[in-house]
C-alpha cells in the first residue's frame, strides 16, 4: 500500500511523465527525416485510393520506383527551401504551418508540370488519374506534417500543465457568487501565478452535484468530515470584501484545523493586470483583527488643510507618517515634519517627495523638549493645524528611564501647546493613549499628564485654540509593536515570547488611528478627549496561536510559546476609560467623548515645571512621586516604583 502511494506520487508530482518538458527539441535532420517518412506514406496512400478509385490494374506511377523517388526528391528540395524541418516544433506558430503549405503546395505544382510536360512529349502518362493522385498526395502529406506538429504541441503542452499544477499550490475558491467565479476566471486565465484552483467552496448544501467553470463544488461539511490528505489540497483563497468579521474567523478557524494554508485574493482588477501588489497573498493576522473601517465623510476635514499650514510632530513614527500621507490627500500649503529620529524621517522625505511632488513639504530634525530648536518653526509658518504625535511610548524602557519620558511626554507636550496658543494656531491634535487610562507604569502616566496639561491650557483666558485628544489602543504593525515582534520570532524559528497567558489588548490599524485623529480634529470644539469603540480586547495568546497556525506550523510543536512574565509597568488589560469617568456620544456612534477629571492651570503648570527640574537632576525616584501627584490613580505594576504607593 504505501509502495503504490510512492508511485502514484512520482508519477503525479513529476518524477518520470513531467521530465519529458524540459527535453531539449529535437535535431533538425531527425524532424527532416519523419518529414520524409510522412511524404512517402502519403505518396503510398494515394496510390492505394486512386487503386481503389480507379477498378483498374493499371499502374499508378509508370516506373514505380523513379516517380516515387522524383516526388520524394522534388519535395526534400521544397523543405530545404522554406526550411519546414527549422522550427522547434513545440513552439510552433501559423508561421510555421504557412512554410508546410508553400512546400506541399510546391511539390505538387512541380510534380503536375513534370507530369504534363511527360504526357506531351511522350503521349504517355507518367502518372495514372495525376489530378485526383496529386491532390490526396497534396492534402495527405499537408495533413501529416501538420497533425505531427500539433500533437507535439499540444503533448508538450499538457505535460507543461500537468508539470505545473502538481508545482503549483491546490487550492479552493471560498464562495460561488460572481465574484468569487471572476476571481477564479482571472487565476485560470493567468498561467504566472502558482496557483492551481481544484474547485469551489460554500456553506450552502444545494450545490452538491453542481460545478462551476467545469470545476467541482465542495461544502463545508464535506471540509470539517475529511483530512487534508483525503481533499488533496493545499489551501483556500477567500475574497475578504464579500465577507464579514465574522464568516471570516468562522471559515479561518475550519482551515486552520484542518492544516490548510488561508490566502486572500487582491482586487480583481489588479490580478488581471500583473499589479506586483496585486497578487495572492497569504492572510495575515491583520486581516482577522481588523474590522470594517470607520469613515466619516466630512468636507469639514478637507477645509481644515486646504491651502493650509500643518506641523506633525513624531511625523516619522508609524502613527505620525500616516497622518503625513493622509494630510497630504487635502492639498495643504505646506507639511512641517518633525521628528528627531535622523533615519526614518529621512525615509518619510523620499516617499513623500515622490509620491507628492507638487506639494511643499519641510522636514525638520529637531527635539520638541528644546523650546528654542521649535519657536523660530511657529513664528515663521503660522500653522494652522499642529498634530502632536511625537513621544517615547515603549513601556519597559521608559520604566527604567522616567526621566526621559518627562522631557519628551510633558515639556515636549508643554512646549508645544504653550507655543501654539501663544502663536493662535486654530487646532492642536494631541494623539494619546489607552495607557494614560488608570495608569500602572511611568509612560501612561506621563500621557495622562500632557492630557491634563492641554486640557488646561484650554480653559486660559488669552487662549484661541482649540485642544484636542485622541486615545487609542494598540496600533497593528506600528513599530516595536506585538505583532511585527511575534512576526520575527515566528521566522527565526521561535519561541514567541508572552508575558502572561491572560494578558489582553485592544487592536486597530494604522489608517483606521489616524483618521480618528484627523476627524477628532475637525469635529472638536476644544479641550475634549476623544475614546475610540475598539471592539472586543484580544487575547494575546490567541493572536500568537493564529500567527503561527496562519504561518503553516503548529503552536508548542513546530513553535514554542513561552511565557516570560508581566514587564515592569506592563498590566494584564488595558481601559480606554477611568471608572470615574462619563462619556459623551458624537455624531458617529462609534466615537465618544471621554469627560475625565480635569486640573487649574496653574496647579498642572506648577507640577510640570517641578517635574521637568526633577527630570533634567536624572532623579527618578523624585520624577515618579511627582508623577504620582498628578495623576493619583497612576499605581504601579511589577515595579521598583511600587514602594511610593
Amino acid at each position: 500500500m504505501k509502495f503504490r502511494k510512492v508511485i502514484n506520487k512520482r508519477i503525479y508530482s513529476g518524477d518520470n511523465l513531467m521530465g519529458l518538458s524540459d527535453i531539449r527539441y529535437l535535431p533538425r535532420w531527425v524532424i527532416l527525416i519523419i518529414d520524409i517518412c510522412f511524404i512517402a506514406l502519403a505518396i503510398y496512400f494515394a496510390c492505394y485510393i486512386i487503386e481503389k478509385l480507379s477498378f483498374s490494374s493499371t499502374p499508378v506511377f509508370l516506373d514505380g520506383s523513379l516517380v516515387f523517388l522524383m516526388i520524394l526528391a522534388i519535395s526534400v528540395v521544397f523543405m530545404f527551401a522554406f526550411r519546414t524541418y527549422a522550427g522547434i516544433i513545440r513552439h510552433s506558430t501559423f508561421i510555421d504551418l504557412f512554410k508546410l503549405f508553400l512546400a506541399t503546395f510546391g511539390t505538387t505544382l512541380v510534380v503536375a508540370v513534370i507530369s504534363f510536360s511527360y504526357y506531351l512529349t511522350t503521349g504517355k502518362r507518367m502518372i495514372y488519374m495525376s489530378i485526383p493522385f496529386l491532390v490526396i498526395f497534396s492534402t495527405a502529406s499537408f495533413m501529416l506534417m501538420f497533425l505531427f506538429r500539433l500533437f507535439v504541441k499540444e503533448f508538450f503542452h499538457f505535460v507543461r500543465e500537468i508539470r505545473r499544477s502538481s508545482l503549483r499550490k491546490r487550492i479552493l475558491v471560498l464562495g460561488i457568487d460572481e465574484q468569487a467565479v471572476a476571481m477564479a476566471r482571472a487565476l485560470l486565465d493567468n498561467a504566472t501565478l502558482p496557483y492551481h484552483i481544484v474547485g469551489f467552496l460554500t456553506q450552502r448544501n444545494d450545490s452538491k452535484r453542481a460545478s462551476l467553470l467545469g470545476k467541482p463544488i465542495y461544502t463545508k461539511e464535506k471540509i470539517e468530515n475529511s483530512t487534508k490528505e483525503d481533499l488533496a489540497i493545499d489551501g483556500v483563497l477567500l475574497i475578504k470584501e464579500i465577507m464579514t468579521k465574522e464568516e471570516i474567523n468562522s471559515w479561518v478557524t475550519l482551515f486552520l484545523e484542518k492544516d490548510l494554508q488561508v490566502y486572500k485574493a487582491p482586487e480583481l482588477q489588479k490580478l488581471k493586470s500583473n499589479d506586483q501588489e496585486g497578487t495572492i497573498k497569504t492572510l495575515q493576522i491583520e486581516d482577522l483583527l481588523n474590522r470594517k473601517p470607520i469613515k466619516i465623510e466630512n468636507e469639514d476635514v478637507k477645509s481644515r488643510h486646504y491651502g493650509k499650514n500643518i506641523l506633525i510632530t513624531g511625523g516619522a513614527g508609524s502613527i505620525g507618517s500616516e497622518i503625513v500621507r493622509q494630510v497630504s490627500l487635502f492639498s495643504p500649503a505646506l507639511i512641517v515634519v518633525l521628528d528627531q529620529a535622523e533615519t526614518p524621517l529621512y525615509d518619510i522625505e523620499m516617499e513623500m517627495r515622490s509620491a507628492y511632488p507638487m506639494l511643499t513639504f519641510k522636514f525638520v530634525l529637531a527635539d520638541i523638549s528644546n523650546r528654542h530648536r521649535i519657536e523660530p518653526l511657529f513664528q515663521k509658518y503660522e500653522f494652522s493645524m499642529v498634530y502632536h504625535a511625537a513621544a517615547y511610548k515603549h513601556v519597559p524602557l521608559i520604566e527604567e528611564n522616567p526621566h526621559e519620558a518627562i522631557l519628551v511626554n510633558i515639556l515636549g507636550t508643554k512646549n508645544l501647546s504653550t507655543l501654539a496658543s501663544q502663536y493662535k494656531v486654530n487646532r492642536f491634535v494631541m494623539v494619546s493613549t489607552d495607557k494614560a487610562v488608570k495608569p500602572t507604569n511611568v509612560m501612561g502616566a506621563s500621557k495622562r499628564t500632557a492630557e491634563l496639561f492641554v486640557q488646561a491650557l484650554q480653559k486660559t483666558g488669552n487662549n484661541s485654540t482649540k485642544f484636542i485628544t485622541t486615545r487609542f489602543g494598540n496600533v497593528l504593525g506600528s513599530n516595536g509593536s506585538v505583532i511585527p515582534h511575534f512576526k520575527k520570532q515566528i521566522e527565526k524559528g521561535g519561541p514567541v515570547t508572552i508575558t502572561h497567558p491572560d494578558i489582553t489588548r485592544y487592536f486597530m490599524t494604522i489608517p483606521e488611528a489616524c483618521d480618528l485623529v484627523l476627524q477628532a480634529g475637525a469635529m472638536g470644539k476644544g479641550g475634549e478627549i476623544y475614546v475610540f469603540d475598539m471592539g472586543q480586547p484580544v487575547k494575546i495568546v490567541d493572536l500568537a496561536h493564529r500567527m503561527i497556525k496562519l504561518s503553516g506550523l503548529e503552536p508548542n510543536v513546530d513553535i514554542k510559546i513561552i511565557y516570560t512574565g508581566l514587564r515592569p509597568g506592563e498590566k494584564l488589560y488595558e481601559e480606554l476609560l477611568s471608572d470615574d469617568a462619563t462619556t459623551m456620544p458624537t455624531h458617529h456612534e462609534k466615537i465618544l467623548i471621554s469627560k475625565d477629571a480635569t486640573m487649574n492651570f496653574q496647579d498642572i503648570e506648577g507640577y510640570c515645571n517641578q517635574i521637568t527640574k526633577a527630570a533634567i537632576r536624572r532623579e527618578k525616584i523624585e520624577v515618579v512621586k511627582i508623577l504620582k501627584l498628578i495623576v493619583p490613580e497612576f499605581k504601579s505594576n511589577n515595579s521598583i516604583y511600587e514602594i511610593l504607593d
